[in-house]
This record gives C-alpha cells, structure tokens and sequence, in this order.
C-alpha cells in the first residue's frame, strides 16, 4: 500500500481526500476531508518526527541519530514546527549562575527584594 501524500506533486499546493473505502464492509464515503497537520510536511520532515518521537523528544538522542549537532537539530525542529502551521516559542531560559543566585539571596537577605521576587528571580522568571 502506497502511503498518502499530502502536497500535489506537480504545484506543492495542499492535497485533500475526497473519498474513503471500508475494505472490510465495502462502505464508501465521498466528501471534503482535511488529512491534518503532519500531511503537511515534507517526507524528510515526517522522518524528523518520527526520529524525534522514538527519541522520546530527547534532542541529545536525535543528535545521536541524525549525527548532528544540538543546533542543527533545532533547526530542523523548528522548520517542522513551522510547516505545520505552528509559531515556534521563545527559547527556555537556561539555570541562572552561582554568581547571580549569590546575588539575588543576598538582595532578599538585605531587603531590597521581597521572598516572592527572589523566588520568580531563582526560578529564571524575569
């Protein structure tokens, strides 16, 4: 069996179905029906997704994998994020440093912050 296809392979527009067969009782329905999001991808997409599904969404196993970096692997997650119609969210805000939380306890320890804006300054909320 042939897997189905998404884009039209001569002008890349959307392809949609149009018809579906039951093998099993010969049921035929005819209409307009959306193939979702992942039909929007392109086949090396999908395969991106698949990898990064059996990794778990573990970029370090991705990377493993593919053989590629942490940054190329972004990338392409983030093209696929992009063809299926999703904004991409800004980047996760690495462990503030030793040297910044010295700074922050010693600012509550003064009073110049309260215990709720060190605790949101901690936790990397600005």
């Amino acid at each position: 069996m042939n897997p189905v296809i998404g884009k039209c392979p001569i002008c890349n527009d959307d392809l949609s179905v149009t018809r579906l067969h039951c093998r099993n009782c010969d049921t035929t329905l005819e209409g307009q029906f959306a193939l979702g999001r992942l039909y929007q991808l392109a086949p090396e997409q999908l395969q991106f997704v698949e990898i990064f599904i059996r990794s778990e969404g573990k970029i370090n196993r991705v990377e493993q994998e593919l053989g590629m970096s942490y940054p190329a692997v972004r990338a392409r997650l983030t093209e696929v994020i992009n063809a299926m119609g999703y904004e991409v969210g800004e980047p996760e805000k690495g462990p503030i440093s030793e040297e910044t939380r010295r700074e922050i306890l010693a600012e509550l320890n003064t009073g110049n912050l309260s215990a709720e804006e060190a605790l949101q300054l901690l936790r990397g909320n600005d």
